[in-house]
């Protein structure tokens, strides 16, 4: 099962809307098809939109390889700031598309280096993600019970996860696991996307409501707290699915080590603070509805931010390629960047 792929001059997708019931794939051939995708949450998580980013720049590069290089240019230009404007949290989709675009800029076969490249940032999420498995792993001790908030597996990179990347990793080792994962409203994709991973690779897992996770903390053993993140700032605050903040808290309160699984491309280097981060806030009908029946009252305001952000003191320890990053996390983080 493949999150996303190029192929064949055609992105293919995972349209995680419609998980765990139904596995269907998207085929887009525009950059507006990958644009509509992240907007509507068929293809999520930071690392994710970021593959997904850059492809859509491979296909805008392909369908004008006939054109002049300015020509081109322009079009990718063009095409980079549709997807900027899809999510405004996940520093990966930024990321990426300014890594292409500079590949392009300063390339004589736009289309070449841009299809190479995207490519590239493809292989290396997943390269990435298996090395954050690995040096999660060392932290995770047989019989431990791991607790997790939203989707960060699989689904939410180009591979292998990166919070459930280390759960997986620690399952292939020989240790014995079991995994609480918070159901994580409003759109569920703890139960519906977190808990279909888990099960598909026989890892135990339990699913309970955003409101249950103190409960499990308090009286059913959890021993480690690992989410994902879709920006992380500077200074190690971090930016995750609304209601991770609050895990965080409680973590502090149960005296339960709480990490952030995430690469370093996740890391803004260019934001001091998680109080610079900018917050998605998404359309109120994900609140008001669900399956299509209204649940919240009529005339009632509703408000609907897609993250939050844990400030690092609540956080043991940022699991990246370059390892396991600690407090003081501004130091943590430069020496992960210069070696």
């Amino acid at each position: 099962m493949k999150t996303i792929e190029f192929k064949d001059g055609r992105v293919v997708l995972i349209d995680q809307t419609l998980l765990p019931l139904e596995l269907k794939y998207i085929e887009c051939d525009s950059a507006e098809c990958i644009a509509e995708a992240v907007e509507n949450l068929r293809i999520r998580g930071a690392p994710a939109i970021g593959v997904a980013a850059a492809f859509g720049l491979a296909l805008t590069a392909l369908q004008n390889s006939r054109e002049s290089r300015e020509r081109i240019l322009s079009e990718l230009e063009k095409s980079s700031e549709r997807l900027k404007k899809t999510r405004p949290t996940a520093v990966n989709l930024f990321w990426a598309l300014d890594r292409v675009m500079e590949k392009a800029r300063n390339s004589n076969n736009v289309v070449e280096a841009v299809v190479k490249e995207s490519l590239r940032i493809y292989r290396e999420d997943i390269d990435t993600n298996e090395k954050i498995g690995e040096y999660g792993a060392a932290l995770i001790e047989d019989g431990d019970v791991i607790l997790t908030h939203c989707n960060a597996g699989a689904l939410a990179t180009a591979g292998f996860g990166t919070a459930l990347g280390v759960i997986r990793a620690a399952q292939q080792k020989g240790r014995k696991i079991k995994v609480f994962a918070d159901e994580t409203r409003p759109l569920l994709q703890g139960a519906r996307l977190t808990a279909f991973e888990l099960v598909q690779e026989g890892i135990p897992v339990t699913v309970i409501t955003d409101s249950t996770a103190a409960f499990v903390m308090k009286n059913y053993g959890v021993t480690k707290i690992i989410v994902g993140a879709d920006r992380i700032a500077a200074n190690g605050d971090a930016a995750n699915k609304i209601g991770t903040y609050g895990v965080a808290v409680l973590a502090k309160e149960h005296k339960i080590p709480f990490y952030v699984a995430a690469p370093l491309s996740t890391i803004d280097l260019g934001i001091s603070s998680g109080e610079k981060i900018p917050i998605e806030f998404r359309n109120k009908k994900e609140i008001e509805f669900f399956n299509e029946k209204r649940t919240a009252a009529s005339g009632a305001e509703i408000l609907n931010p897609a993250f939050d952000v844990t400030p690092h003191k609540y956080i043991t320890g940022i699991i990246t390629e370059k390892g396991v990053l600690g407090a003081p996390f501004e130091k943590s983080i430069k020496r992960a960047f210069k070696s």
